[in-house]
């Protein structure tokens, strides 16, 4: 089980590692730089924010059209906020899926 997951992981760890040029040791790179992480942080909360103004409009006097247009941007700051984020989902099945399989295997 060990090794599986030892084998699993390492083509995880390979992706972050680069060899550079004037030798044959193995550089690591950091996978983002603060700046990015703090621009991220940024867009993330002016997209937010105006999620909130969307939210707290009155939608009665909007016609179709309108309605039609904040329910587009809407669902497209949603995917950025989606993309701004990452991570790892799993799905319940998986989850209950891996639980089972250890459970099994552990016993």
């Amino acid at each position: 089980m060990a090794a599986f997951l030892s084998l699993t992981f390492l083509p995880l760890q390979s992706n972050a590692s680069t060899t550079d040029e004037t030798s044959s040791v193995v550089v690591s790179k950091p996978a983002e730089s603060n700046e990015t992480t703090e621009a991220e942080a940024a867009e993330a909360k002016a997209l937010l924010l105006r999620l909130d103004e969307i939210k707290a409009m009155d939608k009665a006097n909007l016609t179709s059209l309108e309605k039609k247009d904040l329910r587009k941007e809407v669902l497209s700051i949603r995917e950025s906020l989606k993309t701004i984020g990452g991570g790892v989902y799993i799905s319940a099945a998986a989850l209950l899926i891996i639980l089972v399989v250890l459970l099994i295997v552990l016993l």
